[in-house]
């Protein structure tokens, strides 16, 4: 009798364990490692150490001592002596899937690509961040499947990339901000919404897309609270979903165990998804003092992504994006500094996110340099790409360098508590004890 094909590629995979224990690629070290750190900030936010030895193995950091110890017997030694030394980097807010700071190629290869192109620029992405320091990454908006995929291949050590938390896709009202039929030729709009799990309208159907999000494997929600900027159509940035939506979100998410981000841009979206208790707020382009007072009432961060609006700009005034995206784009630039300024001042917590994505894949650190212009200093930014990412996760093996916690280290010339631009370039990275990237030359 002939199997279906079903059962023959699940019998396939029952069969072959061990097969596929063989594809992850080998550890660029193995065993013992001893690192030689110059400058060393095991605990942003507070003041680094000097000449500092990290002894990691297993992919964790097992001690940290004074000076610089001799490396045991067949333990390979790795020469920071010239280096600043800091935990893994960590963005609260990438998109991985598909082409990345580049709009224009991405519309105009759109009826020729498909989930396997995508797939594929997924694993490149992934590779350019983690080049670029972030051993860490909350993947806010994809294909769910897709990076699902790429998180568990990257967990098994089968591609490098960061550690992903992911989002699945975000959830949204019909028409809003979540809704990729917008803007689209009715046969197309028609096929895109057929699919659409993500869509909800009421707070029944809302709970229903979060529980089909957490099915295809989501680990965080996020929602659209109100319209946004990159969204083909010209209803604003106004909010988008009623109160008693946002709370079956977050109340739903809540009882699964996944934290909750919500994408807001006017102050009433933001006001209404702080009271109905998100984990974070995305973007937070127009506060004013009762949005503070609300951030700091309920202990949520601001995840700032203040490099969107900036690379969204450019590429709408350049003609990269339909027309219905520039007036939103420029009132979004206008307003964020503004508002960020005084979120910063008034102690609001802050965890690092870029959007990366809008702009292009292994440049997230150049969202440091913003942070400091709009009122962070670069210890407060450096702590928000840290431990306040960490905190934000609920991981705290991450974010600090300390025993026990995970070898997630990256080091650079020079200080950049001084120069925090100095992010923009990093030397060596490594991840859960792997070296990424090998530093080149002198530092």
């Amino acid at each position: 009798m002939m199997m279906k094909p079903f059962l023959i590629a699940l019998a396939t995979t029952i069969a072959a364990p061990a097969l596929a224990q063989t594809a992850p690629l080998q550890p660029a070290r193995s065993g013992t490692t001893y690192i030689h750190a110059g400058t060393l900030l095991d605990r942003p936010g507070q003041p680094p150490r000097g000449n500092s030895t990290i002894i990691v193995r297993d992919g964790k950091v097992v001690e940290i001592r004074d000076g610089f110890l001799p490396a045991d017997a067949g333990a390979v030694l790795i020469d920071l002596r010239n280096a600043f030394v800091l935990p893994g980097m960590v963005d609260m807010h990438v998109h991985l899937w598909g082409i990345g700071g580049d709009p224009m190629r991405a519309r105009l290869e759109a009826m020729t690509r498909d989930r396997f192109d995508n797939q594929m620029t997924a694993v490149a992405n992934a590779r350019a961040t983690l080049a670029a320091g972030f051993t860490s990454v909350r993947d806010l908006g994809g294909d769910p499947r897709g990076v699902r995929a790429l998180r568990d291949a990257i967990d098994a050590g089968i591609v490098e990339g960061p550690t992903i938390t992911n989002a699945g896709e975000m959830i949204s009202v019909t028409g809003g901000h979540g809704d990729d039929g917008n803007g689209l030729a009715e046969d197309l709009a028609d096929m895109v919404h057929s699919k659409e799990i993500n869509l909800c309208d009421g707070p029944d159907d809302c709970r229903r897309a979060v529980r089909a999000q957490v099915a295809l494997g989501a680990r965080v929600i996020k929602f659209a609270a109100t319209g946004g900027v990159l969204s083909n159509v010209s209803g604003g940035l106004g909010r988008a979903m009623t109160p008693d939506e946002m709370r079956a979100i977050v109340d739903t998410a809540h009882a699964l165990g996944r934290k909750v981000a919500a994408h807001s841009h006017a102050a009433e979206g933001t006001k209404a998804a702080l009271e109905a208790g998100v984990d974070s707020i995305e973007h937070g382009t127009f506060l004013d003092d009762e949005t503070i007072r609300l951030f700091k009432a309920k202990g949520a961060y601001l995840v700032p992504t203040e490099i969107a609006p900036v690379a969204a700009l450019a590429q709408a005034r350049g003609g990269a994006l339909p027309p219905a995206t520039i007036a939103k784009a420029e009132a979004a630039a206008a307003a964020m500094a503004a508002s960020h300024r005084r979120a910063y001042a008034a102690g609001v917590k802050v965890a690092f996110g870029t959007d990366t994505g809008v702009s292009k894949h292994g440049d997230n650190a150049t969202e440091f340099a913003l942070l400091v212009r709009n009122g962070l200093t670069p210890t407060q930014a450096i702590a928000a790409a840290t431990v306040g990412a960490a905190d934000l996760l609920g991981r705290d093996e991450i974010g600090t360098l300390a025993p026990g916690k995970a070898a997630d280290i990256i080091a650079l010339s020079g200080s950049p508590l001084q120069d925090v631009t100095r992010l923009e370039h990093v030397d060596f990275v490594m991840h859960r004890g792997k070296v990424a990237k090998e530093r080149s030359g002198a530092m």
